[in-house]
Protein backbone atom coordinates (compact mmCIF):
# COMPACT_ATOMS: atom_id res chain seq x y z
CA UNK A 1 0.00 0.00 0.00
CA UNK A 2 1.78 3.33 -1.31
CA UNK A 3 0.92 6.51 0.49
CA UNK A 4 -1.86 7.75 -1.63
CA UNK A 5 -3.78 4.52 -0.63
CA UNK A 6 -2.88 4.97 3.18
CA UNK A 7 -4.67 8.54 2.64
CA UNK A 8 -7.27 7.49 1.41
CA UNK A 9 -7.95 4.48 3.89
CA UNK A 10 -7.94 7.41 6.62
CA UNK A 11 -10.32 9.33 4.58
CA UNK A 12 -12.59 6.29 4.52
CA UNK A 13 -12.17 5.02 8.36
CA UNK A 14 -12.81 9.23 9.07
CA UNK A 15 -16.01 9.47 7.20
CA UNK A 16 -17.23 5.84 8.37
CA UNK A 17 -16.76 7.47 11.94
CA UNK A 18 -19.11 10.54 10.91
CA UNK A 19 -22.03 7.71 11.02
CA UNK A 20 -23.72 10.01 8.29
CA UNK A 21 -23.02 13.30 6.68
CA UNK A 22 -24.40 15.81 3.92
CA UNK A 23 -21.70 16.60 1.02
CA UNK A 24 -21.58 20.24 -0.32
CA UNK A 25 -21.20 18.81 -3.68
CA UNK A 26 -20.70 21.23 -7.09
CA UNK A 27 -19.83 18.32 -9.29
CA UNK A 28 -16.29 19.61 -9.38
CA UNK A 29 -13.02 17.56 -9.27
CA UNK A 30 -12.55 17.91 -4.93
CA UNK A 31 -16.16 17.61 -4.11
CA UNK A 32 -17.42 14.61 -6.63
CA UNK A 33 -14.17 12.58 -5.40
CA UNK A 34 -16.01 13.50 -1.32
CA UNK A 35 -18.94 12.66 -2.44
CA UNK A 36 -17.67 9.27 -3.83
CA UNK A 37 -16.24 8.20 -1.14
CA UNK A 38 -18.26 8.99 1.80
CA UNK A 39 -20.82 7.09 -0.62
CA UNK A 40 -18.45 4.52 -0.70
CA UNK A 41 -17.88 4.71 2.95
CA UNK A 42 -21.39 5.13 4.07
CA UNK A 43 -23.98 4.16 1.53
CA UNK A 44 -27.38 5.84 1.52
CA UNK A 45 -26.71 7.43 4.78
CA UNK A 46 -24.35 10.05 2.81
CA UNK A 47 -26.37 12.28 0.70
CA UNK A 48 -24.43 14.95 -2.04
CA UNK A 49 -26.62 17.94 -1.89
CA UNK A 50 -26.09 20.85 -4.44
CA UNK A 51 -26.66 24.39 -4.18
CA UNK A 52 -29.58 25.28 -6.91
CA UNK A 53 -28.21 28.72 -7.58
CA UNK A 54 -27.68 31.30 -10.55
CA UNK A 55 -23.93 31.67 -10.05
CA UNK A 56 -23.78 27.87 -10.46
CA UNK A 57 -23.18 27.26 -14.35
CA UNK A 58 -25.96 25.00 -16.19
CA UNK A 59 -22.87 22.54 -17.14
CA UNK A 60 -21.50 21.95 -13.68
CA UNK A 61 -25.10 21.05 -12.51
CA UNK A 62 -25.36 18.43 -15.61
CA UNK A 63 -21.99 17.21 -14.96
CA UNK A 64 -22.67 17.14 -11.43
CA UNK A 65 -25.96 14.97 -12.13
CA UNK A 66 -24.66 12.70 -14.73
CA UNK A 67 -21.39 11.83 -12.07
CA UNK A 68 -24.10 11.09 -9.48
CA UNK A 69 -26.00 8.75 -11.88
CA UNK A 70 -23.19 7.38 -12.89
CA UNK A 71 -22.20 5.90 -9.21
CA UNK A 72 -25.05 5.41 -8.17
CA UNK A 73 -25.15 8.24 -4.89
CA UNK A 74 -27.85 10.02 -3.31
CA UNK A 75 -27.85 13.50 -4.94
CA UNK A 76 -29.96 16.62 -4.27
CA UNK A 77 -30.99 20.03 -5.23
CA UNK A 78 -31.58 22.72 -2.40
CA UNK A 79 -32.36 26.73 -3.08
CA UNK A 80 -29.91 28.82 -1.57
CA UNK A 81 -30.53 32.65 -1.87
CA UNK A 82 -27.46 34.41 -1.60
CA UNK A 83 -28.65 36.73 -4.49
CA UNK A 84 -31.21 38.54 -2.22
CA UNK A 85 -28.31 39.21 0.80
CA UNK A 86 -26.76 43.00 -0.28
CA UNK A 87 -24.19 42.26 1.41
CA UNK A 88 -23.49 39.14 -1.50
CA UNK A 89 -24.47 41.32 -4.46
CA UNK A 90 -22.57 44.79 -3.13
CA UNK A 91 -19.52 41.91 -4.37
CA UNK A 92 -16.63 42.87 -1.95
CA UNK A 93 -13.87 40.55 -0.75
CA UNK A 94 -16.20 38.79 1.62
CA UNK A 95 -18.39 37.68 -1.14
CA UNK A 96 -17.44 34.26 -0.82
CA UNK A 97 -18.13 34.59 2.79
CA UNK A 98 -21.80 35.43 2.11
CA UNK A 99 -22.25 32.97 -0.25
CA UNK A 100 -20.75 29.49 1.93
CA UNK A 101 -23.02 31.23 4.33
CA UNK A 102 -25.93 31.30 2.77
CA UNK A 103 -24.76 27.67 1.51
CA UNK A 104 -24.14 26.08 4.74
CA UNK A 105 -27.29 28.01 7.07
CA UNK A 106 -29.38 25.75 4.58
CA UNK A 107 -27.54 22.79 5.04
CA UNK A 108 -27.76 22.86 8.29
CA UNK A 109 -31.14 23.13 8.23
CA UNK A 110 -31.44 20.48 6.10
CA UNK A 111 -29.23 18.17 8.32
CA UNK A 112 -31.17 19.02 11.58
CA UNK A 113 -34.71 18.09 9.97
CA UNK A 114 -33.48 14.78 8.56
CA UNK A 115 -31.09 13.89 11.97
CA UNK A 116 -28.19 14.19 9.61
CA UNK A 117 -24.53 13.92 11.44
CA UNK A 118 -22.29 16.09 10.18
CA UNK A 119 -21.97 18.45 6.59
CA UNK A 120 -18.70 18.26 4.74
CA UNK A 121 -17.25 19.64 1.88
CA UNK A 122 -14.52 19.48 -0.51
CA UNK A 123 -11.71 21.75 0.59
CA UNK A 124 -8.31 20.37 0.15
CA UNK A 125 -4.76 21.06 1.55
CA UNK A 126 -3.68 23.43 -1.31
CA UNK A 127 -6.60 25.41 -0.75
CA UNK A 128 -5.76 26.30 3.04
CA UNK A 129 -2.99 29.05 1.20
CA UNK A 130 -5.37 30.69 -0.86
CA UNK A 131 -7.77 33.44 -0.05
CA UNK A 132 -11.22 31.72 0.56
CA UNK A 133 -13.28 33.62 3.50
CA UNK A 134 -15.99 30.65 2.29
CA UNK A 135 -13.52 28.72 4.70
CA UNK A 136 -14.26 31.00 7.64
CA UNK A 137 -18.33 30.22 7.28
CA UNK A 138 -17.18 26.41 7.04
CA UNK A 139 -15.36 27.02 10.58
CA UNK A 140 -18.32 28.80 11.40
CA UNK A 141 -20.81 26.40 10.95
CA UNK A 142 -18.68 23.54 11.97
CA UNK A 143 -18.45 22.42 9.04
CA UNK A 144 -15.86 19.44 8.30
CA UNK A 145 -13.18 19.13 5.50
CA UNK A 146 -11.88 15.66 5.45
CA UNK A 147 -9.80 16.40 2.62
CA UNK A 148 -8.07 18.41 4.68
CA UNK A 149 -7.65 16.25 7.77
CA UNK A 150 -6.55 13.15 5.51
CA UNK A 151 -3.82 15.64 4.32
CA UNK A 152 -4.54 15.66 0.66
CA UNK A 153 -3.32 17.59 -2.06
CA UNK A 154 -5.16 19.04 -5.32
CA UNK A 155 -2.66 16.68 -7.13
CA UNK A 156 -3.47 13.61 -5.03
CA UNK A 157 -7.08 14.15 -5.30
CA UNK A 158 -7.10 14.16 -8.95
CA UNK A 159 -4.59 10.97 -9.28
CA UNK A 160 -6.39 9.32 -6.57
CA UNK A 161 -9.40 9.72 -8.67
CA UNK A 162 -8.09 8.95 -11.97
CA UNK A 163 -6.93 5.16 -10.08
CA UNK A 164 -10.90 4.86 -9.06
CA UNK A 165 -11.60 5.34 -12.93
CA UNK A 166 -13.78 8.87 -11.85
CA UNK A 167 -13.94 10.78 -14.88
CA UNK A 168 -13.99 14.00 -12.69
CA UNK A 169 -9.60 13.12 -12.42
CA UNK A 170 -8.82 15.63 -14.91
CA UNK A 171 -11.63 18.06 -14.59
CA UNK A 172 -10.98 21.57 -15.09
CA UNK A 173 -10.69 23.70 -12.16
CA UNK A 174 -14.17 25.96 -11.28
CA UNK A 175 -15.38 28.46 -9.44
CA UNK A 176 -19.12 29.92 -9.27
CA UNK A 177 -19.74 32.50 -11.94
CA UNK A 178 -19.75 35.24 -9.35
CA UNK A 179 -16.08 34.53 -9.09
CA UNK A 180 -15.95 36.46 -12.80
CA UNK A 181 -17.34 39.59 -11.55
CA UNK A 182 -14.84 42.04 -10.25
CA UNK A 183 -14.95 43.13 -6.58
CA UNK A 184 -17.11 46.60 -6.26
CA UNK A 185 -19.13 45.93 -9.56
CA UNK A 186 -22.12 44.39 -7.65
CA UNK A 187 -23.12 41.00 -8.48
CA UNK A 188 -26.83 40.41 -10.02
CA UNK A 189 -28.13 37.30 -11.62
CA UNK A 190 -28.30 39.33 -15.17
CA UNK A 191 -24.54 39.43 -15.40
CA UNK A 192 -23.85 36.22 -14.18
CA UNK A 193 -26.08 34.59 -16.57
CA UNK A 194 -23.93 36.50 -19.44
CA UNK A 195 -20.87 34.84 -18.25
CA UNK A 196 -22.13 31.67 -18.33
CA UNK A 197 -24.00 31.95 -21.86
CA UNK A 198 -20.20 33.85 -22.97
CA UNK A 199 -18.08 30.49 -21.17
CA UNK A 200 -20.91 28.00 -22.61
CA UNK A 201 -19.76 29.81 -26.67
CA UNK A 202 -16.76 29.49 -25.68
CA UNK A 203 -15.99 25.90 -24.82
CA UNK A 204 -18.37 24.83 -27.90
CA UNK A 205 -15.34 26.37 -29.52
CA UNK A 206 -13.34 23.64 -27.96
CA UNK A 207 -11.50 25.28 -25.44
CA UNK A 208 -11.09 23.46 -22.00
CA UNK A 209 -9.86 25.38 -19.57
CA UNK A 210 -10.46 29.28 -19.57
CA UNK A 211 -12.62 32.24 -17.88
CA UNK A 212 -15.03 34.93 -18.95
CA UNK A 213 -13.94 38.30 -16.52
CA UNK A 214 -17.37 40.77 -16.58
CA UNK A 215 -16.16 44.14 -16.62
CA UNK A 216 -18.62 46.50 -17.45
CA UNK A 217 -19.12 46.91 -21.26
CA UNK A 218 -15.53 45.46 -21.62
CA UNK A 219 -15.21 41.60 -21.54
CA UNK A 220 -11.89 39.93 -20.81
CA UNK A 221 -11.33 36.76 -21.70
CA UNK A 222 -8.84 34.10 -20.20
CA UNK A 223 -7.59 31.64 -21.91
CA UNK A 224 -4.90 28.26 -20.60
CA UNK A 225 -1.79 29.59 -21.39
CA UNK A 226 -1.13 26.16 -23.56
CA UNK A 227 -4.48 26.65 -25.23
CA UNK A 228 -3.67 30.53 -25.72
CA UNK A 229 -1.82 29.86 -29.25
CA UNK A 230 -4.78 28.74 -30.60
CA UNK A 231 -7.10 31.47 -29.25
CA UNK A 232 -4.65 34.12 -30.82
CA UNK A 233 -5.87 33.91 -34.29
CA UNK A 234 -7.65 36.12 -36.44
CA UNK A 235 -10.51 32.99 -36.85
CA UNK A 236 -10.70 32.99 -33.60
CA UNK A 237 -10.88 36.66 -32.72
CA UNK A 238 -13.95 37.04 -34.89
CA UNK A 239 -15.09 34.17 -33.14
CA UNK A 240 -15.01 35.74 -29.98
CA UNK A 241 -16.49 39.36 -31.22
CA UNK A 242 -19.37 37.90 -32.64
CA UNK A 243 -19.97 36.10 -29.23
CA UNK A 244 -19.40 38.77 -27.05
CA UNK A 245 -21.06 41.95 -28.84
CA UNK A 246 -24.29 39.79 -28.87
CA UNK A 247 -23.98 39.37 -25.47
CA UNK A 248 -23.93 43.05 -25.28
CA UNK A 249 -20.35 43.76 -24.51
CA UNK A 250 -19.21 47.00 -26.16
CA UNK A 251 -15.23 45.92 -26.09
CA UNK A 252 -14.17 42.29 -26.52
CA UNK A 253 -10.39 41.52 -24.82
CA UNK A 254 -7.82 38.48 -24.78
CA UNK A 255 -5.60 38.42 -21.43
CA UNK A 256 -2.24 37.62 -23.04
CA UNK A 257 -1.41 36.56 -19.31
CA UNK A 258 -3.52 33.75 -19.70
CA UNK A 259 -6.23 32.05 -17.36
CA UNK A 260 -4.64 32.00 -13.85
CA UNK A 261 -7.09 31.01 -11.04
CA UNK A 262 -8.31 33.94 -8.92
CA UNK A 263 -6.70 36.87 -11.10
CA UNK A 264 -9.27 39.29 -9.26
CA UNK A 265 -8.04 38.56 -6.22
CA UNK A 266 -4.54 40.97 -7.87
CA UNK A 267 -6.17 44.09 -6.65
CA UNK A 268 -6.33 42.87 -2.70
CA UNK A 269 -3.10 42.92 -2.75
Amino acid sequence: MDSLEVKEQALLASLEEMSSVIVAYSGGADSAYLAWAAHRALGDKAVAITADSASLPDSHKSDAEEFAREHGFRHEYIATYEFDNPDYVKNDSNRCFHCKDELFTRLDEVARERGIAHVIYGVNVDDLGDYRPGQRAAKLHQVKAPLVEAGLTKAEIRELSKRAGLKTWDRPASACLSSRIPYGTPVTIENVKTVDRGEDAIRALGFRQFRVRFHGDVVRIEIAPEELERAMTLEMSRAFTGIFKKLGFHYVTLDLEGYRQGSLNAVLG
